[in-house]
């Protein structure tokens, strides 16, 4: 199958100091890939080369065929890849509905079948469409964020750490969401903190370690080696 984002031998960082110093990685449509590691190794870094926040001095970041490496984000979004970091992610003084809305500004026009695809995605946000998102629980709020994401035509989805803080309950809920927009061919790029829950329930993942590839594979592999459950898991 054709990936529908592949990230090359990338090296880069902010000003300069590179934080990644080769990373390579790939998603296909309808796939979840996580990446985890120890703090410091470049997880997030690497979701923001993919969506132009960073400087990438090496490598090349391709999505549905076109290199997009040094694209400003605003054109990065126009190619059909969509971002949630993990914190500052809605408009807290808007409402769910107008947190989409938000979300459709560069898609013009009407927006409404949008609006529908995701209230479907996301069922709880539909009874809270007119509650203010600054209101809302920490699980409910990352619904909004990833909501807005998929008011677009969105092809790849990055998600960075979108359990933090979760209940246990609002986790397994955020990875079912995160199943269903994948069971609609959209790519998934997600950064964890709860490696072994994300491997787990991950299609694939990458093991990163200052800035560079360590270990790479599905994610029950990577749970049965025993060298990444000892230097990265925890044992």
């Amino acid at each position: 199958m054709t990936s529908l984002l592949t990230m090359t031998n990338v090296r880069g960082g902010y000003g300069d100091a590179d934080i990644l110093t080769n990373v390579s990685m790939e998603v296909s449509p309808g796939e979840i890939v996580a990446i985890v590691g120890p703090n410091g190794a470049g997880k997030s870094t690497s979701m923001k080369a993919v969506f132009g926040l960073l400087n990438v001095r090496g490598g090349n970041i391709v999505v549905d065929g076109t290199d997009i490496t040094g694209w400003a984000p605003n054109r990065i979004v126009q190619a059909g890849v969509s971002y949630v970091p993990q914190v500052d992610n809605i408009f807290g003084e808007m409402t769910v509905h107008e947190n989409l809305e938000m979300g459709a500004f560069l898609r013009g026009g009407d927006y409404t079948a949008a609006c529908d695809r995701v209230y479907s995605l996301f069922p709880d946000l539909r009874a809270k469409r007119r509650t203010l998102a600054g209101s809302l629980s920490g699980g409910q709020r990352q619904m909004v964020a990833m909501g807005r994401a998929m008011m677009l035509d969105t092809k790849v989805l990055l998600l960075d750490e979108p359990t933090a803080g979760l209940s246990p309950k609002y986790m397994e809920q955020i990875f079912e969401i995160s199943r269903n927009i994948r069971d609609t061919g959209v790519a998934i790029l997600l950064v964890e903190q709860h490696a072994k829950q994300a491997l787990a329930f991950a299609d694939r993942g990458y093991v990163l370690a200052a800035g560079a590839n360590r270990h790479h594979g599905t994610g029950q592999a990577l749970l049965a080696d025993r060298a990444v459950a000892e230097m990265f898991l925890g044992g």
